[in-house]
């Protein structure tokens, strides 16, 4: 690859990528698909990789095309941004960061919350670009930086050899929490009590759901699980509803008490839950992910 990228065969391959269709980055440009198609191979031989595969009309990104997009996409902005500042806009220090955050949609939205909360308190703006995913499809896109940080509960396994460093945000123990009138039945004789009593889980390819399964097998205790849900919202929702017991990790027990009106069952500080954030960096350096990580610490898991 040369040591210098041709811009303007950066510029169609980032119209094109932005509008999904040569045809459409040709009304942009004012150019003819001929132009556009030549530029954009040329950028393919100059970086030695094919950025789109084509499916029909339509043309999406590689794994590569996607990583050149979003640096185009900087470059291009900043291009826009430097003409606006000419023209009397917002100056450079203006100019809002952004983080690209990958989270595990397992995670509960309070937990994640807090997580990314400090990130608007730094000086420099921040625009947060939230994706959720599969753990395993996240680290894929972290390493091809199309994300900066993964916030997960688990850390990198072993099994993935790529370059990812996991930065312990904390840990807390479980809190088991139901709709008042059940809470009230379980509580005393806790955890006992769970025989065979009504419970809402994650699903099974989680690690609360791993460790509550290994907790519920050495307690000796059976409960009668009404549902499995990948989306902790939901199960806040069903658990308001009085259709079973839930567990939480206990950093946010009391937030979920005032907001869906749930009520102790009991505590079980020896399960442990863990949060992470992940870099390919094994000392952060992103301002928005260094303030995160150390916010955490400090407060949230402190």
């Amino acid at each position: 690859m040369s040591n210098w990228l041709n811009y303007h065969h950066l510029l169609y391959f980032w119209a094109t990528a932005k509008h999904g269709t040569i045809t459409a980055a040709c009304e942009e440009l004012h150019v003819t698909p001929q132009t556009i198609s030549a530029q954009i191979r040329s950028l393919e031989r100059a970086t030695g990789e094919e950025l789109f595969d084509r499916r029909g009309r339509r043309l999406e990104l590689t794994a590569v095309g996607r990583l050149v997009y979003r640096y185009a996409d900087e470059i291009f902005s900043l291009g826009q941004e430097l003409g606006e500042v000419l023209r009397g806009g917002p100056t450079a220090s203006q100019r809002r960061m952004t983080l690209h955050v990958g989270v595990a949609e397992a995670l509960p939205k309070l937990i994640v919350h807090h997580v990314l909360e400090p990130a608007n308190d730094l000086p420099e703006p921040v625009k947060i670009v939230c994706h959720m995913g599969k753990p395993d499809r996240l680290l894929a896109d972290l390493v091809t930086h199309e994300l900066d940080v993964v916030i997960s509960d688990a850390p990198v396994p072993p099994a993935f050899k790529v370059g990812a460093y996991n930065h312990l945000l904390g840990s807390c123990g479980v809190t088991f929490m139901a709709a008042a009138d059940l809470a009230k039945t379980l509580r005393r004789g806790f955890p006992g009590s769970l025989q065979d009593a009504p419970i809402l889980l994650p699903t099974p390819e989680t690690t609360l759901r791993a460790s509550l399964d290994r907790w519920l097998r050495d307690k000796e205790l059976d409960p009668f699980v009404v549902g499995e849900f990948a989306d902790s919202g939901v199960l806040k929702v069903f658990a308001k509803e009085g259709a079973g017991v839930i567990a939480i990790p206990s950093v946010v027990a009391e937030e979920v008490r005032k907001t869906y009106g749930l009520r102790l069952v009991g505590e079980a500080p020896e399960l442990e839950e863990r949060f992470y954030a992940i870099s390919v960096e094994r000392r952060v350096r992103h301002p928005a992910v260094s303030a995160i990580c150390e916010s955490a610490r400090a407060s949230l898991f402190a």
